[in-house]
């Protein structure tokens, strides 16, 4: 199916009467046909697993029972490495954010057949859910795990890691809190560096302020399977916020 509703075209439209307060966004938002098990999680799931931006800070707060460190991923595709992390960080609850509904019915569908209960998800933009949602100093982790590369040069723009967006997610986390970011894209890793290395209240993991090693917590996929076996590369880079 066509790409159709939100572009990110629109940011840049020559003829908006008010172009400042629109804002280029990262994403293109696809129509897609949902799999029948994608379906079947968001039908069966959604009512108790889904969280809105209309639910805001108490969405955000009440989504589980109990207390635990909680772990945001930002564009998690189709969900199979995010539900993996929380089967096998039970102590954990892990929220998740996905623009493209077939994703999240994906995610939640898989959460279902693995018998997981600390996993949420929001379907929406995930500098609307922070701006609404995400109570200062509540998390203990971030991940940003192959975000679009925006590959062609005059589309870096679209990026998704920019300073504005780093400093964004500072705040929400705890004092001690990881930015966890991987991409398999070498320009891409590049820049995420110098972002991050420049990034004010964040410490790089790595001594010598590259890249880190993959941590053990972030599973494999069968797309980097692949690539490894191609010979391609991949980059983790992991940041502390000190204040």
């Amino acid at each position: 199916m066509n790409d159709i509703t939100k572009s990110v075209d629109d940011a840049e439209n020559p003829h908006d009467t008010n172009p400042h307060q629109r804002r280029i966004k990262s994403f293109v938002l696809r129509a897609g046909r949902m799999t029948t098990g994608q379906q079947r999680g968001w039908d069966e799931c959604w009512p108790n697993w889904g969280l809105s931006l209309e639910s805001g800070t108490e969405g955000f707060l009440n989504a589980f029972p109990e207390q635990a460190p909680r772990v945001l991923e930002i564009g998690y595709g189709m969900g199979h490495s995010l539900v993996t992390m929380a089967s096998q960080e039970s102590d954990k609850h892990f929220i998740g954010i996905e623009v493209h509904r077939p994703g999240v019915g994906s995610l939640l569908n898989e959460a279902r057949l693995a018998g997981i209960s600390n996993l949420r998800s929001y379907c929406d933009d995930a500098v609307e859910v922070l701006k609404q949602c995400v109570p200062d100093g509540s998390l203990s982790r971030v991940q940003i795990y192959f975000p679009d590369p925006w590959h062609k040069k005059r589309h870096n723009k679209r990026r998704l890691i920019q300073p504005e967006f780093i400093q964004m997610i500072r705040p929400k986390l705890a004092i001690g809190g990881v930015v966890h970011l991987a991409t398999d894209w070498e320009n891409y890793a590049e820049q995420m560096l110098e972002v991050m290395n420049a990034a004010e209240g964040y410490d790089n993991q790595d001594k010598e302020n590259g890249y880190s090693p993959r941590p053990d917590f972030r599973p494999l996929t069968k797309f980097e399977k692949r690539g490894q076996r191609l010979g391609h590369g991949v980059w983790d880079l992991l940041f502390t916020r000190l204040s």
